[in-house]
C-alpha cells in the first residue's frame, strides 16, 4: 500500500485516503447563499476519489466577504441554500466534506478575480472593511476600522454561530481560516496588527483573538466533530509573521485540542517575496510536524502523485490539498492511483465505472 492511499484518522473523522480537495472560492454566491453553480461544482469534486473536500472559504457576517459573491453561512437563508447543494452531493457520494470559516477583514469588499480584485469602496456599492487596525492591505483602498472590543465580541460570535449551522448541516470537520491576510491572520501579523492594547504588540498578544475565536468555536460544537486551522506560515517579508511565530502558535492551537493544522503562507502583503517552485510550501508544514506533532496538511504546487507520495511516505506532512490542480483535473486521485499502481483502493461513482482503462482494470474500488 502507499502512503498516500493510507488511511488518516483527524481525531474522529477517518479518512481513506491523504488526498484533500482544498477551500477554493467562486465568487457564484447570491447574498451569501449557495447557487446551481455550487451543486455542480461540489458534486463534480466529490467524484473524484479524494479523501475529503472543502467547501471554500464561508463568511460568518456579510461584511466578512471577501466579494458580493462570497458563500456564507450568517443567515438561515444560506443555512438552507448549502443543505441542499450538500443533500445533493451526498446522494451520489459518500466522500467525507468540511467547511472552511472565515472573515475577510480589510481584504473585503472586492471584486471577483475576472473582474479585477480590487476593493470595492462604499461610494461604489461595497461596504466599510474592519481589521485589528486602521490599516489598509492597498495603499488605494480604504482603510479599515479598527474593531473594538464589542466588534471583536460580534465577530467571535459569528464563528460560533456559523459553526453551530456547520455543525447542524452534517459537516464532517471545520477548518478556522487563519491565513492569506484575513483577518485572523491580520490579527497575528505585526504588519496589519498595531494595537496598543490587549490584542496587540508581543507576539502572545497579537494570538490572543485568533484563540479566542478557536476556544469559542471548539466549545460550542460537539467533540465528534474536528476542528483544524489554515495558517500562513510565513509573510514572505522582513518584520513580519514568520515561521517561528508559526511553530508558536501551532503549540498553543495543539494545547486546545486542534485535529489538524492546515500549512500555507502568505497574503497579508501585496510586497510579499514569494518564492513559489514546486513543493515550496512543504517545508513549513515539515517543521510544524516535527516540532509539535501536530497532524499536518501540505499545500503549495503538489501536482504530482510521486511527488504527494514523497512528502507522506518521508513524513513531510500528514496529507497533501489540492487547489488549482484539482480544478483543472477533477479526477486527480484517480489517476494518482493509478501511477502508484493502487488498485482496488479509490472510489468510482457506478455510472463511471465503465470508463476504467484498458492497462488499469481493477482502478476502482467495486
Amino acid at each position: 500500500m502507499s502512503h498516500l492511499f493510507s488511511p488518516l484518522a483527524l481525531d474522529t473523522l477517518t479518512l481513506d485516503n491523504r488526498i484533500i480537495v482544498a477551500p477554493m472560492c467562486q465568487y457564484s454566491a447570491e447574498d451569501g447563499c449557495a447557487t446551481d453553480w455550487h451543486l455542480i461544482h461540489l458534486g463534480h469534486l466529490a467524484l473524484g476519489g479524494a479523501g475529503l473536500l472543502f467547501t471554500e472559504a464561508t463568511a460568518v457576517e456579510p461584511e466578512g466577504r471577501i466579494s458580493p459573491g462570497d458563500l456564507g453561512l450568517w443567515s438561515d437563508a444560506n443555512e438552507a441554500a448549502l443543505a441542499r447543494t450538500l443533500a445533493a452531493v451526498r446522494n451520489h457520494s459518500a466522500m467525507p466534506l468540511g467547511i472552511q470559516l472565515a472573515h475577510a477583514g480589510r481584504k473585503a469588499s472586492c471584486r471577483a478575480p475576472w473582474e479585477g480584485g480590487k476593493q470595492i469602496p462604499p461610494a461604489a456599492g461595497g461596504w466599510q472593511t474592519v481589521a485589528p487596525s486602521a490599516i489598509a492591505h492597498n495603499d488605494d483602498d480604504v482603510a479599515p476600522l479598527a474593531l473594538d472590543e464589542a466588534g471583536l465580541g460580534r465577530i467571535r460570535e459569528a464563528f460560533v454561530t456559523a459553526a453551530q449551522r456547520a455543525c447542524r448541516l452534517g459537516f464532517d470537520t471545520i477548518e478556522l481560516h487563519a491565513a492569506h491576510g484575513y483577518l485572523l491572520h491580520e490579527f497575528l501579523s505585526p504588519l496589519a496588527n498595531r494595537r496598543e492594547d490587549a490584542y496587540g504588540g508581543p507576539r502572545e498578544q497579537r494570538m490572543r483573538f485568533p484563540l479566542a475565536v478557536f476556544d469559542a468555536v471548539r466549545a460550542a460544537i460537539p467533540a465528534t466533530v474536528p476542528l483544524g486551522v489554515r495558517v500562513s506560515a510565513t509573510d514572505w517579508i522582513d518584520g513580519g509573521w514568520d515561521r517561528d511565530d508559526t511553530v508558536a502558535f501551532a503549540h498553543a492551537l495543539a494545547e486546545r485540542g486542534c485535529a489538524y493544522i492546515d500549512v500555507s503562507s502568505g497574503g497579508v502583503s501585496p510586497h510579499q517575496g514569494v518564492h513559489a517552485e514546486p513543493g515550496y510550501q512543504v517545508p513549513f508544514a515539515e517543521r510544524i510536524r516535527q516540532e509539535t506533532g501536530m497532524t499536518t496538511i501540505a499545500v503549495g504546487l503538489i501536482t504530482d502523485a510521486q511527488q504527494a507520495e514523497e512528502i507522506i511516505a518521508t513524513g513531510r506532512a500528514d496529507a497533501v490539498a489540492l487547489a488549482r490542480g484539482m480544478l483543472y483535473n477533477p479526477r486527480w486521485p484517480w489517476h494518482a492511483a493509478a501511477t502508484l499502481g493502487e488498485h482496488g483502493r479509490i472510489d468510482a461513482a457506478r455510472q463511471y465505472l465503465r470508463c476504467e482503462p484498458a492497462d488499469q482494470r481493477g482502478l476502482f474500488r467495486r
